[in-house]
This record gives C-alpha cells, sequence and structure tokens, in this order.
C-alpha cells in the first residue's frame, strides 16, 4: 500500500487535522488497521502550534508542569507547549514560569533512563509525559515508571493521537481519539481479524514512520 493514499481528517481548526492510512499494519507490540502519520505535526511549526493550542486547551488551571517529557520526537509541540503555558495572563499555575523540555534514554528490554545532568529535571518535578500517539498505553506506562523511579510525579498525559481516555488512572488529553477513526483497533497479532481473513500486511510502522513491504 503506498503512503500517498493517506486521507485528511479535518476540524474547524485551520491547521489541526490528522493524515491516516487505513490497511493492515504491523508494530511491535500488535497489529492494526490504521497506520497514523503525525510526521508534519511533529515537524512543522503551524501544525505543531495548531496541535499545541488544542492540548494546552484541556489542561485545567490547577495543573502544574515543571517538564515535559517528550517521547517520539515530540520536541516542537512540547516548545509550543512550554510557551502557551507560560505566557503572561494564561489561567494556569505555570504562568510565567519556565518550563523543562525532556528526552528520554531509550535502553534495551524498552526502558527509559534518564543521566545524572537530566535527573534534575526529574527528580521533585511535575512532569507533563507527551508522546505522539497512545494506542494501548504500553510504552506510556514505562515512562510514567521512569519518572516516579527518578522521583518526579506525572501531572498529566498528552498526545496527538489517543485510543484510550486514561492510563492508570491518569487522564490523557488528545487532539483526536478512536471516535475520529472508524473501526480503529490494535491487537495482539494473534487476535488480528484482518490476520484471520488472511490479508497481508501493508507495513511495519513505529514511533519514526511507516515502512512499506519489504
Amino acid at each position: 500500500m503506498a503512503i500517498e493514499k493517506a486521507y485528511k481528517i479535518r476540524t474547524k481548526g485551520q491547521n489541526l487535522f490528522l493524515r491516516v492510512v487505513k490497511g493492515h499494519f504491523m508494530k511491535s507490540n500488535g497489529h492494526m488497521n490504521y497506520y497514523i502519520d503525525v510526521t508534519m505535526q511533529k515537524c512543522r511549526l503551524s501544525e505543531a502550534n495548531a496541535v499545541a493550542d488544542e492540548l494546552v486547551s484541556h489542561c485545567n488551571s490547577t495543573m502544574i508542569v515543571d517538564t515535559i517529557l517528550c517521547l517520539d520526537e515530540m520536541q516542537v509541540i512540547a516548545t509550543c507547549m512550554a510557551e502557551k503555558l507560560t505566557a503572561s495572563g494564561f489561567m494556569n499555575l505555570n504562568a510565567n514560569r519556565t518550563i523543562y523540555i525532556l528526552t528520554p534514554e531509550k535502553i534495551s528490554a524498552g526502558r527509559f533512563i534518564f543521566r545524572d545532568e537530566s535527573i534534575p529535571m526529574i527528580a521533585g518535578k511535575n512532569v507533563l509525559i507527551l508522546t505522539s500517539s497512545v494506542a494501548t498505553g504500553r510504552t506510556t506506562k514505562v515512562a510514567m515508571d521512569a519518572v516516579k523511579y527518578y522521583g518526579g510525579t506525572v501531572s498529566g498525559l498528552a498526545s496527538i493521537y489517543s485510543a484510550v481516555n486514561e492510563c492508570r488512572g491518569v487522564p490523557v488529553y488528545s487532539a483526536f481519539d478512536a471516535n475520529d477513526l472508524d473501526g480503529y483497533f490494535c491487537v495482539p497479532a494473534h487476535e488480528c481479524p484482518l490476520c484471520k481473513e488472511g490479508r497481508d500486511v501493508d507495513g511495519v510502522v513505529n514511533s519514526y514512520g511507516f515502512s512499506g513491504k519489504m
């Protein structure tokens, strides 16, 4: 399946839309029937800013964010969010404060660590975990474990797309959710209905993007 077959799910926001491809896709923890292409949202300033506007609108006035922990190369969106959360006049406890933007280091077994220089940005801090998508919540939980291990507190979870509403009791704020994708699923490979129908996999997807059949 060619990636050019992606289509856009539009919203009222001028630069807020989601690019998706419907098909049969494999990722490390299962199979899904949609590939969600968030490359432009992560790399293009106008789209990153639109996503940040939407995510910040969900932040309540009592949420404290000292650090935004970026998974899946979400630093541009994180920077836009930090500027909005600390802007003068913004009705939030972060107004006129600074926010750290940090990316964890991934090691074997899929765990996250922080080097000594970065630990002060986690320890004793209120951490907003920002990721491109939450399908099952597995990676998000690993990040939550890392924040707790290094002495931080998870103050919120945010993503461009999320198929779940919460993770370990913490709400997931997202610009798009499963209601935007008709019949969306992400299941273990042995439960995949497309495999049971005998349909070939169209490609492999991960946080870096899409790779078609070899």
